[in-house]
């Protein structure tokens, strides 16, 4: 229920009879103030008229006033400058630390507002405004969407922060870590970046010109050059193939050299992948960019369109593994080549953010503004989300518009976070619910 009163608060959604205080005095408001989701007063720098006089502070909201001193708010000097405290219930005053009384006012949510939220929370369907959006105009979808689009940029920007953090501040290892993360395509996503952040590619680099060599790094440091990662029916064959031998050989030579521990083989996943998605194909294709020199962010910032993202992030993998997706078993299919929907997907969770992240670190406006463009040359993405929203009637054209709502479903649909949704809004305030 504070929510709601929040959010009546901020959209000044209030009931057509006078707004009054506990005492009788009316009051006006003017400004409702700035949003505050951290710690402190709700709502910063409002004004109000209290009974024709204008005041200047913070409002407070609450569910019942008597939450005031369940919060501790009347030890905490931080509320001194509370103007007005606003509840569902007066069941109680409000003392600040410095001994004053602010004026408090009961805030009844409209009805409709409060019937329509009640409608969205206990609606199974997704979206829960699925009934509004054909009636939306294209100017506010529009408008909601590009800040959702950016919002989703600035999540990814903190997450690859968070990566070069974990890289000593080196962006070039950054990257890759990143680009390794979006090679597990979700279900190995976390195992790939442990790994990723595992490999020394300062010693790697003395050994990238020969491809034998940082395959066997990056399968060996991986867990998969272990005989008990093979399934126990595929051992005999790999072992009288050879290569698998001859790999870890190799693995154990440069593990010693560089003093490396490889990660546990367990972390990764096998169990519904298509055996294109299995690691030892996605770390293969990844041996081969990396020894082609183009798994570098040097590389990506040249890159000013989609297809030269794609000339630069299309791979294959070693040879052998052209003919099997696991050491010992074979395959019929000769051709493991990344597919062109793998690199859309490259392209948007990897190159478009890492450009943009990359951008702002270097107060570089033409990279960020190069993120938004390749969003929008580039084709929707076509999965479960994006096709529940072409069900309710949106017209998705662009990546950047299938990322807009990916983090629309994600953020706030799945949280059922509605009142912080322009969507959300819209069906709140509207009086017809047919």
């Amino acid at each position: 229920m504070e929510q709601l009163l929040h959010y009546c608060w901020k959209h000044k959604l209030f009931p057509l009879a006078p707004l009054t205080t506990v005492s009788g005095a009316r009051v006006e408001v003017i400004d409702p103030g700035l949003h505050n989701r951290n710690s402190g007063p709700d709502f910063f720098n409002a004004k109000v008229k209290i009974d024709g006089t204008l005041w200047v502070g913070n409002v407070e909201i609450h569910d019942r006033a008597s939450d005031w001193f369940r919060h501790g708010h009347d030890r905490d000097s931080a509320y001194d400058n509370v103007v007005l405290h606003v509840c569902g219930t007066i069941d109680g005053d409000a003392v600040t630390h410095s001994g004053n009384r602010p004026p408090q006012m009961q805030l009844d949510v409209p009805q409709q507002v409060s019937q329509n939220y009640q409608q969205l929370l206990a609606t199974d369907n997704y979206p829960p405004c699925y009934r509004l959006i054909p009636h939306l105009t294209p100017l506010m979808v529009h408008s909601w969407m590009s800040a959702l689009q950016t919002e989703r940029l600035e999540q990814k920007t903190q997450a690859i922060k968070r990566r070069v953090e974990q890289c000593d501040g080196s962006w070039e290892a950054g990257y890759f870590v990143t680009l390794a993360r979006n090679y597990g395509f979700g279900i190995n996503g976390d195992a790939f970046e442990t790994w990723a952040l595992s490999i020394p590619l300062n010693a790697v680099a003395h050994h990238r010109d020969n491809l034998f060599q940082v395959e066997a790094l990056f399968m060996g440091l991986a867990g998969l050059l272990e005989l008990e990662t093979i399934p126990q029916h595929y051992q005999a064959d790999a072992l009288n193939e050879g290569y698998f031998t001859r790999l870890r050989n190799e693995y154990l030579y440069l593990a010693h050299k560089f003093a490396l521990q490889p990660m546990e083989a367990k972390r990764w996943r096998f169990l519904r992948l298509r055996p294109q998605n299995f690691p030892h194909i996605r770390i293969a294709q990844l041996a081969n960019l990396y020894y082609q020199r183009r798994a570098g962010l040097s590389q990506l910032i040249e890159c000013e369109t989609v297809e030269q993202l794609k000339t630069l992030l299309a791979t294959s993998v070693t040879p052998y593994w052209e003919t099997h997706y696991t050491f010992g078993s074979t395959s019929c299919k000769t051709l493991k080549n990344l597919t062109s929907a793998s690199l859309n997907l490259l392209i948007i969770n990897t190159a478009i953010p890492m450009l943009f992240a990359y951008g702002q670190h270097r107060s570089n406006e033409r990279l960020c503004d190069r993120a938004f463009d390749l969003l929008e040359q580039l084709r929707a993405e076509n999965n479960h989300i994006t096709r529940m929203w072409q069900q309710c009637g949106l017209n998705i054209r662009t990546a950047g518009d299938s990322q807009a709502l990916i983090q629309l479903k994600n953020n706030y649909c799945d949280r059922k976070d509605c009142l912080r949704c322009r969507f959300g809004y819209e069906y709140l305030k509207r009086a017809d619910r047919e």
